[in-house]
């Protein structure tokens, strides 16, 4: 074996074992190796389960799964997840514990910990999932909070990795509602891995100061760019990958009709894909509201790779939980 093969080796089980136990709540709160690294293991475990190679690295692991919110994409990602790592997962409605008749968030953190390898987590406040992580004493994953979405934003990486074959150097802009998870891990996981990344969104809708700025210096320390603007045309000129959400998320159904108004200059369609690449790729974390944050012609496009991204869920979040709840 080679030294540089070695090295190879010798840094990929350093970072293994700095990320055991860890809590996965943000993008941000990781290194740029670190992110690559689960990015490597997501396309490993991939090409495993492609092949039909039976993985039982999780094996007698039981994962927890909370769910405030409700969802599609993580339950069955997560679960189905597992259960490939030969492990097992629970789902756990809030309104089926006693966390939704009134217990302390730090006693089921306390009490699932004694039970389970891991515990994912969709819930509203970010606050909660933090408070969660601080007294439970396995990792933590954050399944979606209104503040953050990392789970989906590294299988977004993933994707884009898999169709550019690179992610440093590529411009990513997101159109559409700036002030969500999905903009604010964008931004976060973009700008660690060396992309530039552009927002647009109407006045009212910007991203989270805090998250920003931060994802500046992120992109900074990579040598590339974070900007905001409230022009779609000026965001979208020359990407290489396009991104949207829905307009109004879980709690925000009574804003539905102003939001219409507001970021229907902000819908994904033909005109305005006509300033990225040409070979651009479109993104969206689903579910989707056709003919409204992006038109069918779009989204069921050449250009899209939305249900690549929708798989790469599995793929990525088994690389989470194999690396986190590793023995």
């Amino acid at each position: 074996m080679s030294s540089a093969v070695k090295n190879i080796k010798n840094d990929q089980q350093l970072l293994a074992e700095g990320l055991k136990g860890k809590d996965f709540l943000t993008l941000g709160a990781l290194e740029p190796a670190e992110i690559h690294f689960l990015l490597e293991e997501a396309m490993a475990l991939k090409n495993k389960q492609k092949q039909g190679i039976p993985q039982t690295d999780l094996q007698g692991k039981t994962l927890g799964m909370i769910f405030e919110k409700s969802s599609t994409r993580t339950r069955v990602s997560f679960e189905v997840g597992m259960l490939q790592l030969g492990g097992n997962a629970i789902f756990l409605s809030s309104k089926d514990i006693q966390l939704g008749r009134g217990e302390t968030i730090s006693d089921t953190a306390k009490v699932l910990s004694r039970y389970v390898d891991g515990i994912m987590i969709r819930t509203y406040a970010h606050e909660s999932l933090e408070e969660f992580a601080l007294h439970a004493d396995v990792p933590v994953i954050n399944g979606l909070t209104d503040l953050h979405h990392p789970a989906q934003v590294l299988a977004d990486l993933l994707t884009i990795l898999e169709k550019k074959g690179q992610l440093a150097g590529l411009k990513l802009c997101y159109v559409g509602d700036g002030n969500n998870n999905m903009a604010h891990s964008l931004l976060e996981g973009a700008a660690k891995v060396g992309m530039n990344v552009a927002v647009a969104s109407p006045e009212g809708y910007e991203p989270n100061d805090k998250i920003f700025q931060q994802a500046q210096e992120f992109a900074k320390q990579q040598g590339s760019t974070v900007q905001f603007t409230h022009d779609p045309h000026e965001a979208i000129a020359d990407a290489d990958v396009v991104v949207t959400d829905v307009w109004a998320s879980m709690g925000q159904e009574e804003e539905q009709a102003v939001r219409m108004e507001k970021l229907a200059p902000y819908q994904v369609n033909e005109n305005l894909c006509k300033y990225a690449k040409a070979d651009y790729i479109f993104l969206h974390c689903l579910p989707a509201h056709r003919e409204e944050e992006v038109t069918g012609e779009i989204i069921d496009g050449k250009r899209s790779a939305v249900f690549d991204e929708a798989e790469n869920r599995l793929h990525a979040q088994k690389a989470l939980m194999k690396i986190l709840m590793s023995v």
